[in-house]
């Protein structure tokens, strides 16, 4: 009787755990989904995408296109190598992304309140 009774207080606790892992994966999962960012890429693109986006003087005004700037902020791959993450009060990163059919590379500083995009290279 008291294994009974151990076994369904168990599937009790395991029956509403399973509802929150249900919950927790439907979101994930949805269109404004929950957004886990494990690797350092993905929590510095996730990051400068929660900023206002601004642009340099100096860029030139074919490449001011928010749409590819947001193609680069989405699937870019930052190059740590050549970024300065230890700069204050803004970190500069370079970003390269393959954006119709070209591989490019964006030059972004970071600062607290927004990102300044600098400049757009074609890389070889």
């Amino acid at each position: 009787m008291a294994f009974l009774k151990r076994l369904g207080w168990y599937l009790v606790g395991l029956s509403i755990g399973l509802i929150f892992l249900v919950f927790i994966l439907k979101k994930k999962s949805g269109e404004e989904g929950i957004d886990f960012c494990y690797f350092p890429n993905c929590r510095v693109l996730k990051d400068m995408r929660s900023k206002p986006l601004t642009f340099s003087e100096s860029l030139p005004e074919q490449y001011q296109d928010t749409l590819m700037i947001q193609a680069f902020l989405q699937d870019g791959d930052v190059d740590f190598g050549k970024s300065d993450t230890k700069s204050e009060p803004c970190k500069t990163y370079f970003i390269s992304h393959e954006y119709n059919g070209e591989e490019l590379e964006l030059k972004a500083k970071n600062c607290k309140n927004q990102v300044t995009v600098e400049g757009v290279t074609f890389l070889d």
